[in-house]
């Protein structure tokens, strides 16, 4: 999740919401990734739980990587329960045997009656981790800076011309290529067909390079909102989470455009040889059912990974903001979304990147 990254431990014993534990009640230690976004998760997940089952959560925040999980796992000495992590890290680590397999059969069912393997969106469930939410790496820009015609459209990102100013894009090969492609004019299912050849790479980059003269790099979460803020850019790509809360809670001019949005799934893995593997499953299979999927999006723009969860989605904890039309799950802004291959990124992502490495020192 692409939320501020820093080691802040925070405590969520049941004390804090009023409840005294019982002498059985069990211990979890539940690692994820800082900032607004954990906010949201122990709101909507750790503290519902904590009160429903007695037992507490201790809630860390870690940068990412499998570097740690793997040094608990070959030490045996596993100290984490259940870590949130992407999708690519939750096939990996399952593959290299660092997480327990989850039978996403055995979860609760939708409040709507469907079962898990229905209720969930495509590609939210894997062998060893099951998704909470969606996020998108999308366009926005800054509303002040165009008269008349406003960008709506992932090719508008490259019309220099019709749409002046400075461009952020991410100092990496990922998403910067899917979006080329697609302002040059590739079907959005057709992304990584096209970017899995010699030809459509070299087309990317081509696309890239239309603009490359008018690029800011940034690198961390933080930096997009901050660069149109200066106005040091007048559109860039970005986490659609970083756009929001600017936009919400500070009425910036910021607008995202949904139009080719890229959604990548944060996940609950399980970490292998845990001593509370059975506490872990009961709250991986609470935090993703139904209700509190929803009710994270009270207060975060992530969207629920069930179906069922869309009806239940609310308002912002403002409690004037309506949340559903912010959330990278609803139909209007899926038209032409695609989902991150991981699996493609996987097997491509170090020569694609030292390639685009080179191409910005060139």
């Amino acid at each position: 999740m692409k939320m501020t990254k820093g080691l802040s431990v925070l405590l969520g014993a049941a004390a804090a919401i009023g409840l005294t534990a019982a002498a059985h009640a069990g211990q979890i230690t539940v690692i994820s990734w800082g900032g607004a976004y954990t906010n949201s998760q122990v709101k909507a997940y750790q503290e519902p739980w904590m009160k429903k089952t007695g037992n507490t959560i201790v809630s860390a925040d870690y940068n990412g990587g499998l570097a740690e999980i793997k040094a608990q796992v070959q030490s045996g000495n596993v100290t984490w329960d259940v870590v949130d992590v992407e999708t690519s890290e939750a096939i990996s680590g399952c593959n290299d045997g660092l997480f327990e397999k989850i039978d996403a059969a055995k979860l609760p069912k939708g409040d709507n009656g469907a079962g898990p393997l229905d209720d969930f969106v495509p590609g939210a469930i894997t062998d060893c981790a099951i998704a909470n939410i969606a996020y998108a790496n999308v366009i926005g820009y800054d509303s002040s800076k165009f008269t008349g015609d406003k960008p709506t459209k992932v090719a508008d990102f490259f019309d220099l011309k019709k749409f002046p100013g400075k461009r952020g894009l991410k100092k990496e090969a990922k998403v910067n290529l899917e979006f080329a492609l697609m302002a040059d004019g590739v079907a959005s299912a057709d992304v990584y067909k096209v970017l899995a050849t010699k030809e459509g790479v070299d087309r990317a980059f081509k696309k890239l390079e239309t603009i490359k003269s008018s690029v800011v790099w940034w690198e961390a979460g933080a930096q997009p909102p901050q660069l149109l803020a200066s106005g040091e850019v007048t559109m860039t790509t970005a986490y659609n989470g970083r756009l929001f809360t600017p936009a919400v809670k500070e009425n910036k001019p910021f607008v995202i455009i949904w139009d080719g949005q890229q959604q990548v799934f944060d996940n609950w893995a399980i970490v292998k040889g845990t001593k509370n593997k059975d506490l872990a499953l009961d709250f991986v299979g609470f935090s993703t059912s139904t209700k509190p999927l929803a009710d994270q999006a009270t207060y975060i723009p992530y969207g629920p990974a069930r179906k069922s969860s869309a009806p239940f989605v609310g308002k912002f904890e403002d409690g004037k903001t309506d949340m559903a039309p912010h959330m990278p799950t609803n139909p209007d802004n899926m038209k032409n979304a695609i989902v991150q291959d991981v699996k493609f990124w996987a097997d491509h992502y170090d020569e694609l990147n030292e390639r685009f490495v080179a191409w910005i020192g060139k």
